[in-house]
Order: C-alpha cells, then sequence, then structure tokens
C-alpha cells in the first residue's frame, strides 16, 4: 500500500473509470493501477473484463466519471480507445479524458496520443508516475473546465 509520503493524496477525490474493452482477458495490470489510484485517494469505478467502447462510455456517464482509463493488452488498441473516445463523444461526454496502458508500440501511442488520448502508459511505468501525472495534468485541466462549469 502506498502513504502519503510515496504518492500525493488528492484534495478532492477525482472518479476515475478503469476499463478492459475487447476480448482482451489480463486484467492484473489493471487491477493494480486501479489498486494504486485508491491509495492515492481517488475513487475508482473498475468495469471489468470484456467491456465493450459503447458500455464503457455508459458506465463513465452513469457514474459521472472524470477520467477513463483503459487497460489493453489484446493488440487492438488502435481500434479500441479511438472506439471509446467515439462512444463517449456520441453521448456527449467527448470532453472526458482518456488514458490508458497496455502492450503499446512507442508509434501507435504517439498516434493515439496526436488523436487525443491524454497520456499512455507502457509496461513497466510505475503506478507512482501515473498518479503524479494525474495530478500534475489532469487535475488542473478538469478544474478549468469545472470554471468553465463544463465538467460534469
Amino acid at each position: 500500500m502506498a502513504n502519503s509520503e510515496t504518492m500525493p493524496i488528492s484534495p478532492r477525490k477525482l472518479r476515475i473509470l478503469v476499463g478492459k474493452p475487447g476480448l482482451d482477458g489480463h486484467d492484473r495490470g489493471a487491477k493494480v493501477v486501479a489498486r494504486a489510484l485508491v491509495d492515492a485517494g481517488f475513487e475508482v469505478i473498475y468495469t471489468g473484463l470484456h467491456q465493450t467502447p459503447e458500455m464503457i462510455a455508459a458506465t463513465a456517464i452513469q457514474e459521472s466519471v472524470d477520467v477513463v482509463g483503459l487497460s489493453i493488452m489484446s493488440g487492438a488498441h488502435m481500434t479500441l480507445f479511438p472506439a471509446v473516445k467515439q462512444a463517449l463523444a456520441a453521448r456527449g461526454a467527448g470532453d472526458i479524458p482518456v488514458f490508458g496502458g497496455g502492450i503499446i508500440p512507442e508509434q501507435d501511442a504517439k498516434e493515439l496520443t496526436d488523436s487525443g488520448v491524454a497520456a499512455i502508459f507502457g509496461p513497466g511505468t510505475s503506478t507512482v508516475d501515473i498518479v503524479k501525472w494525474i495530478e500534475a495534468e489532469l487535475r488542473p485541466a478538469l478544474a478549468s473546465f469545472a470554471d468553465k462549469g463544463t465538467l460534469k
């Protein structure tokens, strides 16, 4: 378990959905990240395995999440990340940031971030680094949305 000396504790609990889209049955990494996020003070909704992009988007809206994190180990990342973003946009929630990780080649990770995925974390990324990124990059952006009245 993490403590406040290793991970920053959030002043307001951000709600983060951790999803496993597609037919990928490997969820250990997603569960490790989800647990680290909980330990850092975030509220986490874990969708479980074999979710469609539409199911993930519907859950994100139903749970009023601030952020969606995806874990993809199947190699379908170039299809599934855009599909989740499109499903969110189709439901009027295209402003919800999407980040993720898995076995994703650097070139594909760059293409995904260039297309609007907030960040891609590869194998071996420290959970502390993921928490720090959320606090440094996403929290300020989400606060700016809230100030404009556009955050759900």
